[in-house]
C-alpha cells in the first residue's frame, strides 16, 4: 500500500510518477478507475502542475489514458485487443530469446539470476507490487541481451498498448504458480544457452499471461456486476 504524506522537493515529478505507479501495479488504481487529482494532490501535500506532469509521464507508458474534460484515467484493454496483441508479443520475446542465448554472456546471465532471485523472494512473500517490478525488469533486460534496437523498439511500443494490464491483472494462485515456473525454465533455458528452448518458454509464457488476463477481466467483470 502506498501510503499518504508530503513528498520531498528535492525530486518531486519522479516520485509522483514512481507513487502513481505502484498504486495501479498494487491495485489501489485499477484499470477503468477514474483518478481523483484532488485526492491524490491532498493525499500526497502537492499542487496539481506536478501532478498533471506525471500523469502525462505516466500516460506515455501507457498506463493512464488522458482524455479532454473528462481527465485521467487507468487504462484497460479489451478482450479483441488481448487476443491480437499478446500473440504479437510472445513473437517478439521469442525472438528476442533466442538472440539474447546467441549473445549474452556470464556476467549479463548473473545480473538476471539476481533478478530472478529476488522475484522469487517477493512471490514465496505474496508481495505482488515488488514481484511485479522486478517481472518487467527481467523481461527487458532479455532484450537488453538480444541487443537488437530494432525489437526493443518494436517491444516497447506494444508494452504501451498492454502494460496496464500485463503487469496488473489479478493473478490466481494457480496463475501465479504457473508464471514463476515459467520464469524458472527460462533461467535454466539461458543459463544453458538454449535459444530454441527459451524462445519456446517466452511464448508460451505470453500465453499463459493472456489466458490470466482474461480470467482477471472476466472476474473483475462479473464483480462490477454484483
Amino acid at each position: 500500500m502506498v501510503e499518504p504524506g508530503l513528498i520531498s522537493r528535492r525530486s518531486l515529478h519522479g516520485e509522483l510518477v514512481d507513487l502513481l505507479h505502484d498504486m495501479v501495479l498494487e491495485g489501489e488504481l485499477r484499470p477503468g478507475d477514474k483518478i481523483n487529482e484532488q485526492a491524490l494532490c491532498a493525499r500526497f501535500g502537492v499542487s496539481r502542475t506536478p501532478l498533471r506532469e506525471a500523469l502525462k509521464v505516466l500516460a506515455s507508458g501507457g498506463l493512464v489514458i488522458l482524455a479532454p474534460n473528462r481527465g485521467a484515467s487507468v487504462a484497460s484493454i479489451s478482450p479483441q485487443e488481448i487476443d491480437q496483441l499478446f500473440p504479437i508479443m510472445g513473437a517478439l520475446e521469442s525472438l528476442a530469446g533466442e538472440l539474447a542465448c546467441a549473445k549474452i554472456n556470464d556476467a549479463a546471465v548473473a545480473r538476471i539470476q539476481k533478478l530472478h532471485d529476488q522475484m522469487v523472494k517477493h512471490y514465496k512473500k505474496g508481495e505482488a507490487g515488488p514481484y511485479l517490478k522486478l517481472n518487467r525488469q527481467i523481461h527487458e533486460a532479455i532484450f537488453d541481451a538480444a541487443g537488437n534496437a530494432e525489437l526493443t523498439q518494436l517491444y516497447h511500443t506494444l508494452m504501451v498498448r498492454t502494460h496496464a494490464v500485463r503487469f496488473t491483472a489479478k493473478k490466481s494462485p494457480e496463475r501465479w504458480d504457473e508464471a514463476v515456473e515459467d520464469h524458472e525454465q527460462m533461467m535454466k533455458a539461458l543459463e544453458t544457452r538454449d535459444g530454441k528452448r527459451l524462445a519456446q518458454i517466452l511464448k508460451d509464457h505470453l500465453r499463459h499471461k493472456a489466458a490470466m488476463v482474461h480470467e482477471s477481466l472476466t472476474t473483475a467483470r462479473a464483480s462490477a456486476a454484483e
